[in-house]
């Protein structure tokens, strides 16, 4: 299954506390788990702007679904073409 990168737009997303991370994170799966199993959130990287979050689902569409029902911003989503990491350079 495609696995993607979402980039969502959030002012000040860096200064959200640990309350307010858990009930974005409770939302959101609670929307993926109405929507089934053929999505999955992996994990999020949290920046000063933006959240940066990366899925496994069946297309962009069940990416851009999730959004709208959690009333999340998806500016941006990109389907991963491959990963390298330092074992890649051996």
């Amino acid at each position: 299954m495609p696995k993607y990168v979402i980039e969502r737009d959030i002012p000040d997303a860096g200064k959200l506390s640990p309350e307010a991370l858990k009930a974005i994170s409770q939302k959101s799966c609670g929307v993926l788990s109405a929507m089934g199993p053929q999505i999955q959130w992996l994990h999020s990287y949290v920046t000063a702007d933006k959240v940066y979050c990366v899925y496994i689902a069946p297309d962009a569409e069940a990416i851009r679904e999730h959004a709208a029902q959690g009333g999340f911003p998806a500016e941006r989503v990109s389907e991963v073409a491959s990963m390298i990491d330092p074992v890649t350079a051996e």
